[in-house]
Order: C-alpha cells, then sequence, then structure tokens
C-alpha cells in the first residue's frame, strides 16, 4: 500500500502516567485531536458489533480548506506481556490531500513508573514525482516533528496537568518572545554607527553591546524550550532496533 522507498517514521515518548489514563487520553476521539496537532475533528463513525472501528479525521489546512479522510482502527487492550497495541489503516479521497493513503500503530510498553508509547507509520503520497519530491523535502519532516511536538504535549497534559489548549498557547508565547528577542537584537547589531555619538563610552559600548546581542540572539535560537512548553526534541525519532509492525495491523487489510 505504501512505497518500499518511502522511509516510515517513528516517534517515542517516555510519558510518567497511568496506563489506563494514557489510553483513554489516546482512544477517545473528542480527547484525542485536542492534543494531536495533526488534526482537527476525529469521529468514529457506526459499525457492526463483529467489525473494526471506522472513524472519519479532517484538518483544517487554510481557514477555508479542509481536507478530510478515513479510516479503520482496532485495538489490544490486554495482551500477556501487559502492552496495549493499536492499529490502523487510513485513506483521503481529497484530491488537495498530499497523503492517498497509509497504516500506522501505537504501542503502549509498561515502563516502571511510567509508559513508553511510541508509534510507526508510514502512507502513499499523491501527486507523482512532484508529491514524492514535496513528501520527502518538506512534508514528511513536518508529520514526523507534528508528531512528536503532539506526543510532548500528550505527555504535559498527563504529567503536569496542563491543558493541550495552554500547551498551544504557552508554545506560541514563547514563539513570540523569541521572534522579538531576535528583530531587537538583529536591529541594534546594525546601529553600530551611531555609537560614536556616545563620546568616551563610545569604545566600551562599541566592544560590549554587539557581544550582548550576540549572546541573546545565541539564547533565542538554541535555549531548551521552558518546561511547559511542548518541544518535539523531547521525543526520540530514531527507533531503537529493527521495529516490527504489530501482527494486528495485517487484521485491517480487509476493512481498509
Amino acid at each position: 500500500m505504501v512505497s518500499k522507498e518511502s522511509k516510515a517514521l517513528y516517534i517515542e515518548a517516555r510519558i510518567r502516567a497511568d496506563l489506563d489514563e494514557l489510553w483513554a487520553r489516546t482512544q477517545d476521539p473528542a480527547r484525542h485531536r485536542r492534543w494531536d496537532l495533526r488534526f482537527t475533528e476525529i469521529e468514529y463513525l457506526p459499525r457492526a458489533e463483529d467489525e473494526p472501528q471506522r472513524f472519519r479525521y479532517a484538518t483544517r489546512v487554510l481557514p477555508f480548506l479542509t481536507v478530510a479522510g478515513t479510516g479503520v482502527s482496532a485495538g489490544e487492550k490486554e495482551r500477556p506481556d501487559g502492552t496495549r497495541t493499536s492499529a490502523l489503516r487510513f485513506h483521503s479521497p481529497h484530491p488537495l490531500s498530499l497523503i492517498a493513503e497509509g497504516s500506522g500503530y501505537w504501542r503502549y510498553v509498561p515502563d516502571g513508573d511510567g509508559v513508553r508509547f511510541l508509534t510507526g507509520y508510514d502512507y502513499r503520497p499523491r501527486w507523482g514525482a512532484f508529491g514524492a519530491f514535496a513528501d520527502r523535502v518538506l512534508f514528511r519532516p513536518l508529520m514526523g516533528w507534528a508528531t512528536a511536538w503532539s506526543f510532548d504535549r500528550l505527555r504535559l497534559w498527563l504529567e503536569r496537568g496542563i491543558a493541550p489548549e495552554r500547551a498551544l498557547l504557552n508554545w506560541l508565547t514563547e514563539l513570540v518572545v523569541r521572534a522579538l528577542v531576535l528583530t531587537v537584537c538583529c536591529t541594534g547589531l546594525g546601529l553600530g554607527p551611531l555609537v560614536g555619538l556616545l563620546g568616551p563610552l563610545a569604545p566600551a559600548v562599541a566592544f560590549l553591546c554587539p557581544l550582548l546581542l550576540l549572546v541573546a540572539i545565541s539564547l533565542a535560537l538554541l535555549m531548551a524550550p521552558l518546561s511547559g512548553t511542548p518541544a518535539a526534541r523531547r521525543c526520540l525519532r530514531t527507533p531503537p532496533a529493527r521495529v516490527r509492525a504489530p501482527r494486528l495491523l495485517r487484521t485491517l487489510e480487509n476493512w481498509s
């Protein structure tokens, strides 16, 4: 279903939370869409008792453009090794959706006082050679970042009680502050010729100001995000070993 040449995405977060609560906040569509940046809407569709769960998802790309798709999912809440698994297959018929179809899984692995929450997924882009290039250069890295950022937002919700909406506001505020610092500092670096107007203080100011401005620029660019701000960098983006998709995923092939 997906291209053999594509590079599957892998994201892992360690969350100090109860396994049942983590399961609830990831399996309930109303709570899932609150923390997952990739989706604007997620809703379950009617199904027969012996069928996997079908769902509809949508993402608002622009204020006037929403891309939607459908999928099917199944979960294993009780496994002999104590882990849990959720698998899904999805597709979008929308012509403006770069993703044509794909599949993926979530794994919940108890680990001491927390849970290793990880995902692996892949998809087939549309639009031919242009779509493959756009996916490799821009879209796939963006999807990896958005998944990792969302996992950390979920972690903050579970570990620290920071609501997803508040976490987003924290992130936007920090982003604006960093941008303002960079703007002010870069403007200050361009005012060097005016230092001569300070008379006797000019040599000292000419030495200290650029140094302080460069320090501020470095902090704005490189300083770690605040503890209450979601950050993709806190998640593992490379699998620790060879990873195999769960068998559960194969049971969905006839339903996708």
